[in-house]
């Protein structure tokens, strides 16, 4: 497996963008419902939306083994843990380990920056609670969080904090 950075140029962006879609389409629309999905893919995964957090300092990645790619993840420094925003793969790819690799690749980054943990926000109704637990994620607390356009998210806030 490999972890190919996202540059700035527009058709990385534009790919990334699609890429995105198509995987946060067939995860979330069950969950939360089109329209706030809908919502939710121009405002954070939009091309626009991946140029303005490129420029805040996330690191988008797409994720690869070989010449295929799986799908793809996102993190920056918050707070003295590595915030895990995007943490995705194609419904095909799921369920074949790459979730423990791409964890690894996330925690050698953190811990090149001496950072203490992982953290990251999950949908409560999201099935992929079960999956962060089983990699050693516990559950600090919930969030409702307002997100705009009417719409809020309802979220558990996880994290994997390093043992010496």
């Amino acid at each position: 497996m490999t972890f190919e950075p996202l540059s700035s140029s527009p058709e990385k962006i534009a790919e990334m963008s699609r890429m995105a879609t198509a995987i946060l389409r067939e995860h979330y629309d069950p969950i939360v419902g089109k329209a706030q999905n809908d919502y939710m893919l121009v405002v954070n995964q939009s091309e626009t939306a991946i140029r303005g957090q490129l420029a805040k300092g996330y690191r988008y990645f797409f994720v690869k083994e070989g010449e295929r790619t799986l799908g793809f993840l996102a993190f920056f420094p918050r707070g003295g843990a590595m915030y895990l925003s995007k943490f995705y793969l194609y419904k095909k790819e799921r369920g074949k380990g790459y979730a423990r690799e791409m964890l690894a690749f996330v925690t050698r980054a953190a811990r090149a920056e001496g950072l203490a943990a992982v953290e990251l926000n999950v949908n409560r109704h999201n099935e992929t609670t079960r999956i962060y637990e089983r990699l050693g994620f516990t559950r600090l607390r919930e969030e409702r969080i307002d997100i705009g356009g009417g719409f809020f998210i309802d979220d558990y806030v996880y994290r994997l904090p390093f043992s010496e």
